[in-house]
């Protein structure tokens, strides 16, 4: 069974289960004395619980609060406009903040909801109120996960409770996550739950066994429990997860069950259903035009690798480039025959157009992306790449230039809605053409959550700290192999692809991470758990920048609090037990 809408009263959403039907009472409602009393009942309560998955989704404007949207808060993504948390200026009174306090907590109320209720009021059968019930305590499990995350020690509430009862004190950071793992522990030992569903199963969506494995092994990584981790990770692997061998392919429509994707949100083509996937990751030329309010920084785009494993250098492509001024360096990025006003324009920019090349130009910057690892060409669109768009209802192959003139049929140039500014825009989770998606808000492609890429790198990451560098150097290269990029060894130095030890293999790991899980809402925070965002993101000179490193909005660290998220102000008042995190004024 393919997908099957969800409705919550004439609100429409797309839930974690593509085969039930969610449940008319309302979500931010404990259950009614109905809920659960039927097999359709349990199956769409259940439905509500994955429901809460989408939180902060949507169709009409960007929410911010969507995983691929927090890339832009890491080294490998950047947004259009000043975000407070990365100019030091947001407090805990902003929005963001309790917004993603108070949609994860509705993710645990349904949960805590469902595993009280399942038990004692579903006629179901034994096998699947048992499978449900380990479904809830994984997705619980997920909420606190994430909680846990940004904000380090939150409440732990294990029962459905009304408002007025929400009155606990923060648990510590070390509880929180031994709940987590308690929870995943639990969905472990439940014999129902499934290793994995194959591709095009009925019940493909539910969590399995591999994504309960997956999530405690991450959550081990978070303790440092390396070795408990490595076990975990192992786990998945044994349960027939591996990776899909075209990664440009791989975040198709065609392939979101391969075997890759362990854990999944699921989405539907249906309009005002909110299903985007990355919708302001988009382009102006996409199919009925999309925001790119979310784009590439130009910092994962020079950590991008050439082909051969050595390191990309702009001064062996572009000889005396790094001598330049950031401003004079736009030269390098302007199209070929110029206007005398856009050579006019472009001179009272800075642009040392001494070295423009009229008829060279485009050609001279395009080596800077050529044979470089094939990833880059897979998740951006650079400088005079192309990119399969829609004008007047046909498919166009349009071309990313610097000035912008004009959209059109093919050959035309790639829209955007920053035309004054030359961005990279992501080319991952961003449908080409006519027939990827039904319309400019909604798209079917599932956004996933974990993948197999993610915890054979994580794994890397877990034998590297054990010392093992051997096994982690293996793990590392299954997914550079699948990229098509030099391997790394430690066996001949001569090359760049030698590993020198335990020190250098993790800042590889850690690269290669950066460059994988672009776009997935990944790298923020994997920046926090390494707590390197302050040197990786907030160095002198950095900010939303153009593709030759003109800062549009700049960053500034204010201080190592920011690595621990505010408990939000209004739930503060609303409960005079929280206390808040050091360095943060209500």
């Amino acid at each position: 069974m393919k997908k099957i809408l969800t409705i919550l009263f004439t609100i429409a959403v797309v839930t974690g289960c593509k085969k039930d039907l969610l449940t008319t009472t309302p979500p931010s409602q404990v259950a009614s004395e109905m809920m659960w009393t039927t097999d359709n009942l349990t199956d769409q309560g259940m439905t509500g619980v994955y429901a809460a998955l989408r939180y902060g989704m949507a169709s009409g404007g960007a929410s911010g609060l969507e995983l691929y949207q927090m890339d832009c808060l890491g080294f490998t993504g950047q947004t259009s406009g000043a975000e407070s948390l990365l100019a030091g200026t947001i407090t805990p009174s902003n929005g963001y903040f309790s917004s993603h306090w108070q949609n994860l907590y509705e993710g645990i109320q349904r949960a805590n909801d469902a595993l009280k209720n399942i038990a004692i009021k579903s006629p179901s059968s034994p096998e699947k109120k048992a499978r449900y019930i380990a479904e809830a305590k994984f997705l619980r499990a997920y909420f606190y996960l994430r909680l846990n995350q940004l904000y380090k020690g939150v409440p732990i509430y294990l029962e459905p409770y009304l408002p007025e009862e929400a009155f606990k004190s923060r648990s510590t950071e070390a509880e929180v996550w031994a709940q987590v793992i308690s929870d995943l522990t639990a969905a472990i030992a439940e014999p129902s739950l499934p290793d994995r569903y194959t591709s095009g199963n009925g019940n493909y969506g539910h969590v399995t066994k591999g994504a309960a494995y997956a999530l405690r092994g991450k959550a081990y990584m978070y303790t440092q429990k390396w070795d408990l981790a490595a076990a975990d990770f192992q786990k998945v692997k044994d349960a027939g997860y591996g990776l899909f061998a075209n990664y440009s392919a791989l975040f198709k429509t065609a392939n979101e069950q391969s075997n890759e994707m362990i854990f999944s949100i699921q989405n539907i083509g249906v309009t005002g259903f909110g299903s985007t996937t990355q919708f302001y990751c988009g382009t102006r030329s996409s199919f009925g035009s999309c925001w790119n309010t979310y784009h590439v920084s130009p910092n994962l785009v020079d950590l991008y690798e050439n082909a051969d494993g050595s390191k990309f250098n702009w001064d062996a492509v572009i000889p005396g480039y790094s001598s330049l001024s950031v401003a004079e360096r736009e030269v390098y990025f302007l199209r070929n025959n110029l206007t005398a006003a856009e050579i006019a324009a472009a001179t009272t920019r800075g642009a040392k157009m001494s070295l423009y090349l009229p008829t060279g130009n485009e050609a001279r910057i395009m080596q800077a992306y050529a044979n470089r690892d094939p990833r880059l060409a897979a998740n951006v669109i650079t400088p005079y790449s192309t990119y399969l768009g829609v004008f007047g209802g046909a498919n166009a192959v349009v071309t990313s230039r610097w000035p912008y003139r004009s959209e059109g049929a093919t050959n035309g140039d790639l829209r955007t809605d920053t035309q004054s500014l030359f961005y990279y825009l992501y080319r991952k989770y961003v449908y080409e053409g006519t027939t990827e998606t039904p319309g400019r808000d909604y798209g079917p492609t599932d956004f996933v959550l974990i993948r197999y890429a993610d915890v054979l790198l994580m794994w890397a990451e877990a034998l590297n700290e054990q010392g093992l560098t051997a096994e982690a150097i293996a793990k590392v290269n299954e997914v550079r192999t699948r990229a098509g990029v030099a391997i790394l060894q430690n066996t001949n130095a001569a090359l760049p692809t030698f590993v020198t030890g335990q020190t250098d293999l993790r800042e590889r790991i850690r690269n290669e991470r950066r460059v994988e899980f672009p776009n997935e809402g990944i790298n923020f925070f994997d920046e926090m758990r390494w707590k390197s965002w302050k040197d990786k993101v907030f160095y002198a000179g950095n900010g939303v920048k153009q593709v030759w490193g003109k800062v549009v909005y700049a960053y500034s660290f204010k201080g190592d609090y920011l690595y621990n998220w505010p408990v939000p102000a209004v739930e503060i008042e609303r409960n005079p037990n929280l206390t808040q995190n050091p360095g943060w004024i209500n």
